[in-house]
């Protein structure tokens, strides 16, 4: 099984959703790669997507390796084993560093509209795909915090273990494609150009 692109991904992924039967719910997608996922998402459950900024958390020098992530707005940071061994002042500075760079991106995407409010409302995270699992895991923790009625992961593909762990955070996740040896998410598709910042703004700005 593979996906053509995200767009055939998200289409796969909104009949599983669907079948959860949940109560208008907000479809909140991890940009830049998972908003055209979840716009077929959130067209089948009768809604629009929106965005939820995470950014992974690194080094200068090691951009390739998640220490951890962070989301948009307040909260503590999701951090690795790894990210949590760091000396005090070299930890806050990476998540700063990631937290300005969601604000940034935020401000872009959104303007000044807020994030949806999902307090007691059923919420979808949608992303096209899990390697490390840590920016979902910074997402979900962030919408944890604002007491949704029913948190929900949905991606196209994840390794096994990432699967189990962000079970523990959301309270039910949607993953059709679950390799055992995952090794790249683009590898479960035909085409995975990297979505542009323009795209983004142009699926958010296209009327509902």
């Amino acid at each position: 099984m593979r996906y053509r692109d995200r767009t055939d991904a998200g289409e796969r992924l909104a009949g599983a959703v669907a079948d959860l039967a949940l109560e208008v719910p907000v479809v909140l997608a991890l940009p830049r790669g998972g908003l055209p996922v979840a716009v077929p998402v959130a067209a089948a459950l009768g809604t629009r997507a929106d965005v939820l900024v995470a950014r992974k958390v690194t080094l200068p020098h090691q951009p390739e390796v998640a220490l951890g992530a962070v989301a948009e707005g307040a909260g503590d940071p999701y951090l690795t084993r790894e990210g949590r061994s760091l000396p005090t002042e070299v930890r806050a500075r990476a998540v700063d560093e990631a937290r300005t760079e969601t604000g940034r991106l935020a401000a872009a995407y959104r303007g000044d509209r807020p994030l949806p409010d999902v307090a007691g409302r059923d919420v979808v995270l949608v992303d096209d795909g899990l390697a490390t699992g840590a920016t979902a895991a910074a997402a979900l923790l962030r919408l944890r915090e604002a007491r949704p009625r029913r948190l929900v992961l949905a991606v196209p593909v994840g390794p096994p273990d990432a699967v189990r762990a962000l079970g523990d955070l959301a309270d039910d996740v949607v993953c059709p494609l679950v390799p055992p040896d995952l090794r790249a998410v683009s590898l479960w598709y035909d085409r995975f150009d990297q979505t542009t910042d323009a795209e983004v703004t142009a699926l958010l700005s296209v009327p509902g």
